[in-house]
Order: C-alpha cells, then sequence, then structure tokens
C-alpha cells in the first residue's frame, strides 16, 4: 500500500523542495502540501493543496481524515532570527503544531511523524568541534529552546506510547529555489545570490564564523531516506546529528570568487553573530552514517559550482 503524506508547512525553505521531491517519488495525489497561504503556483497546482493553521489539531485531523494520511511530515516553525523578534508567538508554534500531531499518532490517526531538529538546540556550553550525538544541550535562542524540548517530546511519545517519530537535526540549509527564511545561516544562500546580482556582499557574521552546512538536495534526501527505514534501525528518538561541510563566510567568498574573480565580500555583524557563536562548528553525524547509511553528496566546490549555475 502506497503511503498518503502530509506536508504541514509545504510552502517555506525546506518544505516547498521537499513536497516537489515526495511528489516525484510517491505521486502527485499522494502527498498532500499544506500551509498558513497559498505558496508558489507550481506547488499548490501539482498536486493537492489545503490552506492550513499548523497549531490547529482539529484542522489537521481533518485533512488526516480526508486524504486517508499515514505520514506527517511537519516542516512549520519559526525559525532562530524571527523567533528572536517574537519568543511567545515562536514558542506557541514550534510546540504546539509538534504536541498536536504526536497527539494525533498516539491516537492511531497516523502511522508516522517525521519533525526536523536544528542544530540549535546544541548551545554555547556544547563542544564546538565534532559535537557529539550526546552531549551538553544548553541552547541560548528560543529557536532552540524550542527544538530541544521537542525533541524530548519525540523521544517521550515513542517511549510511553509506540509513536513512530523520526527527527533530524538540520545544519544550515543552502538552496536557490528558496530566499532564505530568517535564519542565521541564510548569508551562505544570500550571498550567492548578491554575487550574481552586484558582486559584493556585506556579511552579517564575521569572516571566521564557521558553521555546519548541508545543500539543501542532501538534506532532502536524507529527510526521505530517515522516513524510508525499517523502523528497527531507528535507535535515536530524539534527533539524529547530521552533516556534510563545515566553512567560514571568507572560505565561501574564496570559492565564489574561482567563478567571479570581481567578487568582493565585507562584514558588518548584528544580532545574529551571537547565535552563530553559540552553535558547534563540526558535528559528528557518525551514528545516522552507522544506523541508516546516510551519505552527503555536496562538498563546499561542488555546491558552488550548482548554486551559480542555476541561479544565472
Amino acid at each position: 500500500m502506497i503511503d498518503t503524506i502530509l506536508i504541514i508547512g509545504a510552502c517555506g525553505q525546506i518544505g516547498s523542495e521537499l513536497t516537489q521531491k515526495l511528489r516525484e517519488t510517491y505521486g502527485n495525489d499522494n502527498v498532500v502540501a499544506t500551509d498558513i497561504r497559498e505558496g508558489n503556483e507550481e506547488l499548490v497546482n501539482s498536486g493537492p493543496f489545503e490552506i492550513l493553521d499548523a497549531t490547529d489539531t482539529q484542522g489537521i485531523l481533518k485533512i488526516v481524515q480526508k486524504y486517508k494520511v499515514t505520514q506527517v511530515y511537519l516542516m512549520a516553525a519559526m525559525l532562530s532570527a524571527t523567533a528572536e523578534k517574537h519568543p511567545q508567538k515562536a514558542w506557541n508554534l514550534n510546540m504546539n503544531s509538534l504536541l498536536g500531531v504526536l497527539e494525533l499518532a498516539k491516537d492511531k490517526h497516523i502511522k508516522q511523524v517525521y519533525w526536523p531538529s536544528s542544530i540549535a538546540s546544541f548551545g554555547p556550553t556544547s563542544p564546538k568541534i565534532n559535537t557529539p550525538q550526546q552531549t551538553i544541550m544548553e541552547p541560548s535562542t528560543v529557536y532552540g529552546i524550542s527544538k530541544l524540548a521537542g525533541e524530548h517530546w519525540c523521544n517521550y511519545y515513542h517511549n510511553r506510547y509506540g509513536v513512530d517519530v523520526r527527527s533530524i537535526r538540520y545544519p544550515g540549509i543552502i538552496s536557490w529555489k528558496t530566499k532564505p527564511g530568517g535564519g542565521t545561516t541564510d548569508y551562505a544562500v544570500d550571498i550567492y545570490f548578491k554575487a550574481l546580482e552586484n558582486q559584493s556582499y556585506e556579511c552579517f557574521l564575521s569572516e571566521n564564523t564557521r558553521l555546519p552546512m548541508m545543500y539543501m538536495e542532501d538534506a532532502i534526501d536524507a529527510t526521505i531516506k530517515i522516513m524510508q527505514v525499517d523502523a528497527a534501525s531507528i535507535k535515536t528518538r530524539t534527533a539524529y546529528n547530521l552533516a556534510a561541510i563545515s566553512f567560514t563566510p571568507e572560505e565561501v567568498a574564496v570559492e565564489i570568487k574561482k567563478h567571479i574573480p570581481k567578487f568582493k565580500i565585507s562584514y558588518k555583524t548584528d544580532f545574529r553573530q551571537q547565535i552563530a557563536d553559540s552553535w558547534p562548528q563540526v558535528i559528528d553525524d557518525t551514528e545516522a552514517r552507522k544506523d541508516w547509511n546516510w551519505k552527503h553528496q555536496f562538498d563546499l566546490e561542488l555546491m558552488t559550482k550548482e548554486m551559480l549555475k542555476n541561479l544565472q
């Protein structure tokens, strides 16, 4: 039997590309896209689309029953930089949406849940280099606090009620299809747009700020893969560390200059610097590679080529 998949937050940076890939994989009619408002036309027209508030559990249940949904990918969230400006709203969206979906799974309305965590769930006291799967986690941002709490809710619902919920701690995600959505790692998307637009970029993080990153294609592959593997392979029920590449703004600039020799970067840090400084620099994702054969394809060089080629 083919699963029917519901994506909540389908118009966001990851949600929009995940929806397209899932529709290619499972068929357009088997993937129901929802968001608080309509997104791009292609997404709305390529398969079922419904307007849905992620915190409206009864609204989610109606759609689950209407389409006989078996899997939910909960991609709606308020990201790190935006969440710092609206703490209560961020907590409400990020937590209540998850708790609602976990309750629906507990009551057997759905079989499987995917919920993304983030490197933001680590904090200033976590080891910065080769941050392990299990370590000190004392996040200092609203986004990070909500992600860490969410990880433990996922683990609780799995252990207490047998809910099959799976999660990944995303690093910074880089894509050419969707413009940045209010995150701290957004500079690594914006820099490519600006390099092509005006051959210069003013970066809001300092030149040596090293952060874990990943090209969107790898992130989507990991997301679908963790949902496809046998439940017995999933040994971590909080969220898996996931890694591909770690780099600094200076290193991206050097790579871009190979393609656009006149490109110039300058630096003017803002409040996002403090957020970035609280996060890991290099993530150890041994567990994901061992438990469900995670492998990344894109390094900085290949990603830069892809970004510039697709944005031209």
